[in-house]
């Protein structure tokens, strides 16, 4: 693997790493089968490349595409709550519907940000090239995000989403609003993947219709290796397994794409994630029939 590659894969990890944090909280803390990720990652990329290249200001642009990442999850969130519909069909028809969304947004299929301003041109420094400096970047900014979630999750509020997850009955027996709590923890989760929505396309040059496909299949991947990697019931060290675990999974993919007597492509991209998810679920179990034995 040439250095180009392996910081390329350390940035698509590190993007992606807040996919797998957002899938983090729906998935693990709530209990919430959520495929919003799909629709909401090119939600957030859209929203970012269309503002970016009106001419606004990367930062606001970033912004908004978070609080439209935010937005989607919580009509997914109401739709369960409120119109009483099963959490993963609500998911579902929320997927469906932001793919229309995100063509309305852009206009079209993509749109190019070739020299566009973004922020990481804007604070690159001189003497440091491009490909070096965004992964560096993009670590203060999941770091950031890791450790908000983790004092995040330590509050009041924070601890009654995980109680909602955990048990909604009980919850709501201590006088917890389980519904609020599953619409803000499905608006902090698709948040986050807005923001990786906006991070990518600052990064790959453009936004296009097609880059959310298998997005969720990508967060849980992290999540599962991660988990596989550094098992732990305490939220710092599960926020830091999800971390872990995408940029982990990036190297596995860069890794098999650029071996090149194993023979994999581009196309093999779904291949090489279903046997990489597969071998995560397998471990843990060949472990606990391992421990069991005298």
């Amino acid at each position: 693997m040439s250095l180009f590659s392996f910081f390329g894969a350390i940035e698509i990890g590190l993007i992606f790493a807040l996919v797998a944090l957002g899938v983090f909280i729906s998935f693990r803390l709530l209990r919430f089968p959520d495929l919003t990720v799909d629709g909401s990652f090119p939600l957030g990329g859209a929203v970012c490349a269309v503002l970016i290249a009106a001419g606004i200001n990367p930062w606001l642009a970033t912004l908004a595409a978070t609080a439209a990442g935010a937005v989607a999850g919580l009509i997914t969130g109401w739709l369960n709550v409120r119109l009483k519909i099963m959490d993963l069909l609500a998911s579902i028809l929320m997927m469906i519907a932001l793919y229309s969304v995100n063509l309305r947004v852009m206009g079209g299929p993509n749109i190019p940000l070739i020299n566009d301003p973004t922020i990481f041109n804007m604070l690159q420094p001189e003497g440091i090239d491009d490909y070096i400096f965004r992964p560096l970047l993009l670590l203060a900014i999941v770091v950031a995000a890791k450790l908000a979630l983790d004092w995040f999750f330590a509050t009041e509020r924070g601890l009654a989403i995980r109680a909602t997850g955990s048990n909604a009955r009980m919850a709501r027996s201590q006088g917890v609003n389980t519904g609020g709590m599953i619409l803000l923890g499905m608006a902090i989760s698709n948040a986050l993947v807005g923001l990786a929505g906006a991070m990518f396309v600052q990064t790959q040059g453009g936004s296009d219709i097609s880059m959310g496909i298998g997005t969720i299949v990508i967060g849980l991947a992290a999540v599962i290796v991660g988990e596989s990697i550094l098992p732990s019931r305490k939220i710092v060290w599960c926020t830091l397994a999800v971390v872990v675990g995408a940029i982990v999974y990036r190297f596995f993919i860069a890794a098999a794409l650029n071996s090149d007597f194993i023979g994999l492509k581009a196309q093999d991209l779904n291949l090489v994630t279903a046997l990489l998810v597969t071998v995560a679920l397998v471990i843990p179990q060949l472990k606990r029939k391992w421990s069991r034995k005298p």
